[in-house]
């Protein structure tokens, strides 16, 4: 305690792991998306809660971290899963450690077995136009829908929560504003994109934007593009359901809705398209990011470069030849 003291620490021996996260919560409330303070409150009382909530936040330990993780693993909890967990635990523990209620992060050290490296799973352009032939060929009402995710690489949430009035389709433009978000998993709510970089404009091809001249037509006189017979947004979990069950209509590979955003960027990439051209327009916050999800597809940077050296050298091998000619005529 006397360390405590002469570092500014201010400890409250009555307060408990629950009663600090219930103010944490109430005061990141206002601060956070509501997706977000939703994920963190059902973490919060389902399980760090009932785990820890009992133990006096000056008490928290390493150990008691370390104990609550191994007990999750042994009764099943997905790695996934369990890193979120405790990574809001940590977050919570660090504002503690900012606002000197301790001296340090009892959760920061914290292993959490990594999951496998989800992999994107692509199609190839011919199956991307197949699945599309066969949405259009049976007007299916998401045909639409699908021209402008393939056709964009949008996330699938910014493309539900499109409105009209930030789209210009004579100047071949959008401007990214919102993503459609659900809380609970039930309740749809308009959020802030991903990241502030996704915040933007982005160009539109002849063909997205005749899909959306089309979609215009499909569903006249509405604020947001894509909706429900009723005007209500789509849900995610129909669109999913809707975009499996076409994909195996149409005999092609099982894919995530996601994975139509991976076919976009892979498919500049296989193009040639520079590597910093396609980080603006995918919109990730930096060029680093880009590189790490798609790193294993950049092979041909690689022989690119090298080439490019081959080639100065055999170029200037060119110019050296006549000249050694010229100089062993004249000798």
């Amino acid at each position: 305690m006397l360390e405590y003291e002469r570092t500014g620490i201010v400890t409250n021996d009555r307060q408990t792991v629950a009663d600090y996260l219930a103010e944490w919560l109430h005061d990141k409330a206002s601060a956070l998306k509501p997706t977000t303070i939703a994920r963190y409150h059902d973490y919060v009382a389902k399980d760090l809660i009932p785990a820890l909530g009992t133990i006096r936040l000056d008490a928290l330990s390493h150990h008691h971290v370390t104990v609550f993780i191994s007990d999750q693993l042994t009764a099943g909890r997905g790695p996934v899963t369990l890193r979120r967990c405790v990574a809001t635990l940590s977050s919570a523990l660090t504002d503690a450690v900012r606002q000197r209620r301790l001296p340090h992060n009892p959760a920061r050290y914290a292993l959490v077995p990594r999951p496998p490296k989800y992999e994107p799973a692509c199609w190839t352009p011919g199956e991307a136009a197949r699945f599309l032939r066969w949405c259009h060929d049976h007007n299916d009402p998401l045909a639409d829908l699908f021209e402008v995710l393939i056709g964009t690489g949008l996330r699938k949430g910014e493309a539900l929560a499109l409105h009209w009035n930030d789209i210009n389709l004579d100047n071949h433009v959008l401007f990214v504003r919102y993503t459609l978000s659900n809380v609970n998993n039930t309740t749809p709510v308009f959020t802030t994109p991903k990241t502030k970089t996704s915040r933007t404009w982005i160009g539109l091809s002849d063909r997205v934007v005749t899909a959306l001249r089309n979609q215009s037509i499909r569903q006249p006189g509405r604020d947001l593009v894509f909706t429900r017979r009723d005007g209500h947004p789509l849900r995610h979990e129909h669109v999913l359901h809707r975009f499996h069950s076409l994909t195996a209509a149409a005999g092609l590979p099982r894919i995530r809705v996601h994975d139509l955003r991976h076919f976009a960027a892979t498919t500049m990439l296989n193009s040639r398209v520079p590597l910093a051209v396609i980080s603006r327009a995918m919109r990730h916050s930096n060029l680093s990011t880009t590189t790490e999800v798609y790193g294993h597809l950049l092979r041909h940077v690689a022989h690119d470069a090298v080439d490019v050296i081959a080639n100065a050298l055999h170029e200037a091998d060119q110019v050296a030849a006549p000249a050694a000619c010229d100089h062993t005529a004249t000798t």
